[in-house]
């Protein structure tokens, strides 16, 4: 009972912590009068700057600000990106979309210069509140920059009228940042191949934004991604042969100077050393929640525990543990890596497939040693021990994993067989040996490409890894107790009931609507369109939205988790133009979606092209599914022969069921809205209608809102994007008809349904934080 009441006591003591630290983090949040403004500021750059294509990102501790010569207050800490230009970040470049005429020379940016950790800097910066995509199953942006303590972002105002950002000064008050730092430009400097340069960046310092997008598919495809960051096994093994060392050592010692082994154990002396330079190198990794897990262990066992000549149960350390971190940051409870992390070592605890002596009894075959030689008898036990350990651990997280990612490998167990011992035993030791002598770096570039080629072909594999629909939470929960019971050391009539548990997770499939219904949703991506239209046995995705850089993309982004959580399988894509905000995720969507045929105005030559031939969207096309009509009303056949601009060649799509209908616009401009009006107005009428060109002053004329007459409209637009989309005199011409303009900025992921077409439903609103800014719909 007293136990019941310390554990009760313990949680509202923690819900209570979390909340005050909560408040006093939002009473420090950025004034909404200060978003979009140019503001004078001085800071530190607190981390190594993240460098991309296109920008310099980097975190700035504020020192002072001031707007318009007043000083003015901000949050102890932003994000900023310092870019190289606009031109490649935008579709859009015609200087009648852009609110703002300043905003028209960010093309010509002045280049980022170099930044180091600890350096003060003097800036012009332009701030927004946090602000992510908010998509069923989708990544919280918000979630994680409130856990790294950050509450603004924005970029560095570096044009030809802006005062030029100037280094003030540089201190050594970040000296694990600049160490970061300083490896990783000498790995890139050492390495010429920057694929396998970012690999072992990430293994070294922990930056794992250096790892390209490619070989983060194949890391996943394969169930090895977390080998590619510092994980607890990289620690741990780091502190064992740092306490090995630092033992000898100090046995050694008893020559010179006696007092020292008196004083303190050569075995504690060591155990101590290890969890020290071990807590350094986690530190200086980047301090992610498993090498915090990992530190605070090893701390219990060898502090708390080991030098206090006690024995824990390994309950009680694993909870310790887990405590500790939460304490440090309660908001790791949100996050994949916590739960991935400490039910993966759970499980180990809970079989004890490490304790020694458990010998055929656990279930380790019989290496019968007057058969064999001692060494092969020795390396046969341990071999089937890592091998079961493998099996065990693959089984339980199985279900997590299908619950946090909707997808699972298939050849992980082998894919893991052969990594874990390469990457452990090979590629970190040779990692971390580079950073006393350079060239060892090449060494381990070469071990880490022939690992690439391994996990390569089997990512090639058919049915290398397997999706599934995301499953409410408690078949996720019976899943883990199905994968736990199997691998626990029970009878085998008790492990047998494991296996139904695993069933629900495994063959959970999303209900589909009702024959002769259909369901839009609007995903949340930013600048640009992408419409999920689902009905009774049909799917179609309108549009992809965009592309943000070489290495990022809305389909990779927002789309294929959103498929792949809603166990969706495309029929048809319609890519309505070929602007970029329309088909940047197209490629990740179409790889994604190898059956889905493509209907889109994009022209011959163009590159989606090769990836799936695509078929010409003309008027008049109609299809019909599960009993919804599908009709193309523009471009007509004609415009493909004349020149015309990409947005006067979109696919306006329209969607009835013979009593509520949708309509799809694309990027249509004025003039083809007055062609569709004079042709059959009767037709354009709608309950639900897609804002054509996000909102700009260049579409949604009064002619063609008077003739759709919706009930809801929605603007799929940035927030507080550069060509302020939707504009004020547009969203007044909606106001004025009563038509409900939702924004998707404030909305996140909007869905409406036929069966309910006066309701529009926002993930924002379905699914409220306190960490995220709560805007006007």
């Amino acid at each position: 009972m007293a136990g019941v009441l310390v554990f009760c006591m313990a949680v509202l003591l923690g819900f209570g912590l979390t909340g005050w630290r909560a408040c006093a983090f939002q009473a420090t949040a950025l004034n909404p009068s200060l978003e979009g403004r140019d503001i004078d500021v001085t800071g530190t750059v607190l981390a190594m700057p993240q460098i991309g294509e296109d920008a310099v990102r980097f975190r700035l501790e504020v020192d002072a600000a001031r707007l318009g010569g007043q000083t003015v207050t901000l949050p102890p800490q932003i994000m900023l990106g310092w870019y190289s230009g606009f031109a490649g970040r935008e579709t859009k470049t015609s200087s009648a979309e852009i609110s703002d005429p300043s905003e028209q020379m960010l093309e010509l940016q002045r280049q980022p210069q170099p930044l180091r950790a600890g350096e003060r800097w003097q800036m012009t910066v332009r701030l927004k509140a946090p602000h992510g995509n908010s998509n069923p199953h989708g990544f919280d942006y918000e979630l994680w920059l409130w856990e790294q303590g950050i509450q603004a972002t924005g970029y560095v105002r570096a044009g030809p009228h802006d005062a030029p950002p100037l280094r003030l000064s540089s201190d050594w008050r970040h000296p694990v940042e600049r160490a970061r730092q300083s490896v990783r430009e000498a790995i890139y400097r050492q390495v010429d191949n920057r694929q396998l340069a970012g690999v072992l960046a990430a293994l070294v310092v922990g930056d794992q934004n250096a790892i390209e997008r490619a070989d983060w598919d194949v890391f996943r495809a394969t169930g090895v991604a977390h080998l590619m960051s510092i994980s607890g096994l990289h620690i741990t093994m780091f502190a064992w042969v740092a306490s090995l060392l630092i033992g000898k050592l100090w046995r050694s010692s008893v020559r010179l100077t006696p007092r020292l082994c008196l004083g303190l154990p050569a075995s504690s002396a060591g155990a101590l050393g290890g969890l020290l330079l071990a807590a350094l190198y986690a530190l200086f990794s980047g301090w992610g929640v498993p090498a915090q897990r990992t530190i605070w262990m090893l701390a219990t066992v060898v502090v708390l525990l080991r030098q206090g000549s006690r024995q824990w149960p390994w309950t009680h350390t694993w909870l310790l543990a887990m405590a500790v971190v939460v304490m440090l940051d309660p908001w790791a409870l949100l996050q994949a890596g916590f739960w991935l992390s400490f039910v993966a070592v759970g499980v180990l605890f809970a079989t004890d497939s490490g304790s020694k002596g458990a010998g055929h009894e656990s279930g380790e075959p019989a290496f019968h040693s007057r058969f064999l030689p001692w060494w092969l008898h020795r390396t046969l036990s341990s071999l089937w021990r890592g091998a079961r350990e493998q099996w065990v651990v693959t089984l339980a997280l199985t279900p997590l994993s299908l619950l946090l990612f909707n997808q699972v490998s298939l050849v992980g167990l082998l894919a893991n067989a052969v990594a874990i011992p390469w990457v452990t035993l090979v590629v970190t030791p040779l990692a971390l040996a580079g950073v006393i002598y350079a060239p060892i770096w090449e060494v381990a570039a070469w071990a880490v490409g022939l690992l690439a080629l391994f996990l390569q072909g089997l990512a090639g594999w058919p049915m290398a890894s397997v999706s599934v629909a995301a499953a409410p939470l408690w078949c996720a929960l019976a899943g883990v107790l199905g994968g736990a019971l199997i691998a626990l050391r029970l009878p085998w009539h008790w492990r047998l009931l494991g296996v139904p548990l695993l069933l629900p997770v495994l063959l959970w499939q999303p209900a589909r609507v009702a024959p002769g219904q259909f369901e839009l949703l609007g995903a949340d991506i930013g600048q640009g369109n992408a419409v999920l239209v689902r009905t009774a046995s049909h799917s179609l995705l309108y549009d992809t939205g965009p592309r943000f850089s070489r290495e990022s993309d809305a389909g990779h982004r927002v789309l294929v988790p959103l498929l792949r959580a809603l166990g969706e399988r495309i029929d048809m894509l319609v890519l309505s133009h070929r602007d970029s905000d329309h088909t940047g995720g197209a490629p990740a969507v179409l790889a994604m979606q190898p059956q889905a045929s493509l209907l889109s105005s994009i022209e011959d030559g163009h590159e989606l092209q090769a990836l799936r031939p695509s078929t010409r969207c003309i008027a008049g096309q109609r299809w019909t599914w599960s009993g919804v009509d599908f009709e193309v009303l523009a471009p007509a056949a004609g415009d493909y022969e004349v020149k015309n601009k990409s947005n006067a060649m979109s696919c306006v799509l329209r969607i009835s069921n013979g009593v509520q209908t949708a309509l799809l616009a694309g990027d249509i401009e004025a003039p083809q809205e007055a062609r569709l009006v004079a042709g059959d107005p009767a037709r354009l009428k709608a309950d639900f209608l897609l804002v054509p060109h996000h909102g700009s002053k260049t579409s949604s004329s009064p002619a063609f809102l008077d003739a759709v007459q919706p009930r809801l409209a929605l603007a799929q637009a940035g927030y507080r994007n550069r060509f302020g989309h939707p504009v004020a005199m547009v969203a007044a011409r909606y106001d004025e008809r009563g038509i409900r303009l939702v924004r998707s900025a404030a909305c996140g992921a909007a869905t409406w349904q036929s069966w309910e077409p006066a309701l529009l439903t926002c993930q924002r609103q379905a699914q409220k934080r306190y960490w995220q800014p709560q805007e006007g719909i």
